[in-house]
């Protein structure tokens, strides 16, 4: 037996009974939730640091982006309320296609 203790997708426990195996899973308070979505972000994004290919990272973004979604909710917006969060402040601070980077900035 291995343990996991780690939030997991919706689908895993089926997933794992396809293969004649059995789970023991609980469903997380929304204090835990809340938490357990933030740990699994670190984790998601540990895993991408690791990526070796443009595949693997790519995977590891979309994993980040499904706990992103699901962390907003937790604050109370939808996907759709997100984006525009993050459109405004595009608009207002801009992105980072143009890949600018500050070494320093000088006193007047």
């Amino acid at each position: 037996m291995k343990t996991y203790n780690k939030l997991i997708r919706n689908l895993i426990p089926n997933i794992i009974a396809s293969t004649g195996k059995s789970t023991a899973t609980r469903i997380l308070d929304e204090a835990e939730y809340a938490i357990e979505l933030r740990s699994k972000l670190r984790e998601e994004a540990t895993e991408y640091f690791a990526a070796s290919s443009d595949a693997d990272a790519l995977e590891e973004l979309a994993d980040m982006l499904e706990v992103i979604r699901a962390l907003a909710a937790t604050h109370g917006a939808d996907p759709e309320q997100l984006e525009q969060i993050r459109a405004d402040k595009a608009a207002q601070r801009g992105g980072f296609d143009q890949r600018i980077y500050l070494i320093d900035v000088h006193e007047s």
